[in-house]
């Protein structure tokens, strides 16, 4: 059960409101993690959408975005983000293996895919921190400059749901990972 009491999404008033409602129209519901954030800070809700919409402006295919999230999310033991963007994932067209291969970190065959992996992991293990080897890598697999700019972006968003979920033990609404 999360730690943060959190009013129904339903009773919401002002900017909060007008902030699930905008998430209902696009995901069908308001998922606890944005429930709680929003509930408490409808300006960071705000931030963190409007970077994911920034996000999905850019050149990353939604595949990658979704990758992204899932790796820093099971390397940062984020039970909830792992379930949420395993669900998304599968939504944009992440065959459950391969799902389950950038969980466990195994090969996926895909060798621009697995580049992300490891240069994502190596990201999020390193804090940052990585040698030329590690950049000369990632763009001989193919991402641009560019590009690195919005994996940066998506890892800096998904460590914040991943902290705030680990905060307060977000119940998770998202179909179990298998």
């Amino acid at each position: 059960m999360s730690r943060i009491n959190t009013p129904a999404a339903e009773a919401a008033t002002g900017a909060t409101a007008e902030l699930f409602g905008q998430i209902k129209k696009a995901a069908g519901r308001v998922p606890n993690a944005y429930a709680a954030i929003g509930a408490l800070e409808p300006n960071v809700l705000k931030a963190m959408l409007q970077a994911d919409g920034a996000l999905s402006a850019g050149t990353l295919s939604k595949q990658d975005r979704e990758t992204i999230k899932i790796v820093v999310s099971q390397t940062g033991g984020c039970d909830y983000c792992v379930a949420a963007h395993s669900q998304i994932g599968k939504m944009v067209g992440l065959q459950p293996e391969t799902l389950r291969q950038i969980r466990t970190g195994e090969p996926t065959g895909e060798t621009k895919r697995d580049a992300l992996i490891h240069f994502v992991r190596k990201l999020v293990r390193t804090s940052g921190t990585i040698a030329e080897a590690e950049f000369d890598a990632i763009r001989a697999a193919g991402y641009t400059e560019s590009q690195l700019v919005e994996i940066s972006l998506a890892i800096a968003v998904i460590v914040f749901t991943n902290v705030f979920n680990r905060i307060n033990d977000t119940t998770i609404d998202f179909p179990a990972v298998a």
